[in-house]
């Protein structure tokens, strides 16, 4: 087994993202939005607007492309158009390379899984109603959604709520059980977006990041920034204070601060094919 960096223990739990990290669903997400927008004569969504848009709960992503998209129909007219569209591509989604093996063998190694998605239950069965193998991975009471009750309004990613509540769940469960419960930094998360690199890091758990090709182009030359919960997908300005109170107070991990660059607490891979388990404690 490789050897780890001596202040990280082995890995016990993965928390994962689901559109664009497990599901291709961040294309079919594109794919609607840009049918809407051609219809109007408005350019298709670019990445550098996308990239603001990923990984956040769907109101304040909604605010975030109608600023930016400026329709020429009412809100509630392109809800409607969105929905059919969604409807009819969502369940068309499949997995991404490499996902089916990863679920798989983090199982058959004992390691704990639980999903974190700012996706809301309706949009989740439709992306998901169809693959019922690959979700059986995660236990029910391991699925946080977007619309959980249990995170408080205002605290989608990049907030580290939703990644602690997930943590919860699995530690409800060990609990029941007698069994030692999962601290954070024994916590691998998986991620695409921005937000959700910096909801992540905030946690206070490790990360690791596996963008969509041309979200990595977009932010060619800040890797380091988006890995260390610094680059701030789009101006969030909770985010801003967050990280303001961080860079004159220091460390601050228990108050949900990101870290620091190059500070090994998150890694890049531009595919999850071939996941290299050993170099963080995942033993057969």
């Amino acid at each position: 087994m490789a050897a780890l960096t001596p202040h990280f223990p082995p890995v016990r739990a993965c928390l994962f993202d689901m559109d664009g990290l497990l599901l291709d669903t961040e294309d079919i997400y594109t794919l609607c939005n840009n049918v809407i927008l051609r219809e109007c004569n408005r350019p298709d969504l670019p990445w550098n607007i996308k990239a603001q848009l990923q990984g956040r709960p769907g109101p304040e992503a909604g605010e975030i492309f109608h600023a930016w998209a400026q329709l020429p129909i009412p809100r509630a007219e392109y809800m409607r158009k969105l929905t059919e569209l969604q409807r009819k591509h969502f369940p068309s989604a499949q997995p991404l390379p490499g996902i089916p093996e990863l679920l798989k063998t983090l199982g058959e190694r004992g390691v704990q899984m639980a999903l974190a998605t700012s996706s809301h239950t309706a949009n989740f069965k439709l992306k998901t109603s169809h693959l019922n193998g690959l979700f059986r991975a995660f236990p029910e009471e391991q699925k946080v959604l977007g619309d959980d009750a249990r995170i408080p309004p205002g605290k989608g990613k990049p907030a580290p709520d939703i990644y602690l509540l997930a943590l919860e769940t699995i530690n409800a469960g060990l609990r029941k059980k007698g069994k030692k419960e999962i601290k954070r930094e024994e916590c691998l998360v998986f991620e695409d977006s921005v937000p959700g690199v910096e909801a992540g890091r905030r946690a206070g758990m490790r990360v690791v990041w596996c963008p969509h090709p041309q979200l990595l182009k977009e932010y060619k030359g800040r890797e380091k920034e988006v890995l260390a919960g610094l680059a701030n997908g789009g101006g969030d300005e909770q985010v801003k204070e967050v990280m303001e109170e961080a860079a004159v107070g220091g460390e601050g991990k228990g108050r949900g601060w990101p870290g620091k660059r190059d500070d090994g607490w998150a890694e890049l891979l531009p595919s999850l094919e071939g996941f290299p388990y050993n170099r963080y404690g995942i033993s057969k």
